[in-house]
């Protein structure tokens, strides 16, 4: 599977290709700004862009603008965006052209290397890796607002996993319920959120995210 890689710090941007590479990755480029991640996308074709969000020479959101860019020239290209912190706007920007293969993860994330790999694998896939934090914040900017404010609190819970891309049979896991208790809460949390229904989970999750975090 090969990677494009974008961060502009050397060390970090050296061990995650030396960790992608020890997990059976190829890394197809590393590049360290945004000039750098247009010609590298556009001459790999890589199975997956991981990207810091800010990159040279702005230091703004390069690296995430970059990636967008590159989605609209190659539709549904798989991009997991690295992030200091929570921007909710970044979210929602990643996720508003509705396409699987998109991740948002912080930085701090990549010190669990199985994790990490994981959510590189996932959104590789065509999947979803949210992270955790950034679900928390989506879900407490709405949760006084309806519908949100009609979910249980159990149902809350499933739509954290839900939305980070967790599959019916890890949030039965995760939460030690059924997976026919998990089939029922997210038939539930979409009832209410007035979400039509559908087979794609990918696009279920990005239904929901961009339902939460709509202005």
């Amino acid at each position: 599977m090969r990677v494009v890689l974008a961060e502009d710090l050397f060390l970090l941007r050296d061990g995650l290709s030396r960790l992608l590479e020890a997990y059976g990755f190829e890394i197809a480029a590393a590049v360290e700004s945004g000039p750098g991640l247009t010609r590298a996308l556009a001459e790999h074709t890589p199975d997956v862009a991981v990207v810091d969000v800010r990159l040279p020479p702005s230091f703004t959101d390069e690296g995430l603008q970059c990636a967008l860019e590159a989605r609209r020239t190659r539709p549904g290209l798989p991009v997991l965006v690295l992030s200091q912190h929570v921007e909710q706007l970044y979210a929602r920007e990643l996720l508003a052209d509705g396409s699987g293969g998109v991740g948002y993860l912080l930085k701090d994330r990549v010190f669990d290397a199985e994790q990490f790999v994981d959510a590189v694998h996932r959104v590789a896939g065509g999947g979803t890796a949210m992270d955790p934090q950034v679900i928390s914040q989506l879900l407490a900017r709405r949760a006084r607002d309806r519908p949100m404010g009609r979910l249980t609190p159990r149902e809350v819970e499933v739509m954290e996993l839900v939305a980070e891309g967790r599959s019916n049979a890890a949030i039965a896991s995760r939460l030690v319920i059924t997976e026919r208790a998990v089939a029922k809460h997210t038939s539930n949390i979409f009832g209410k959120l007035q979400l039509p229904p559908s087979d794609d989970d990918n696009r279920r999750v990005l239904a929901v995210l961009a339902y939460l975090d709509r202005g």
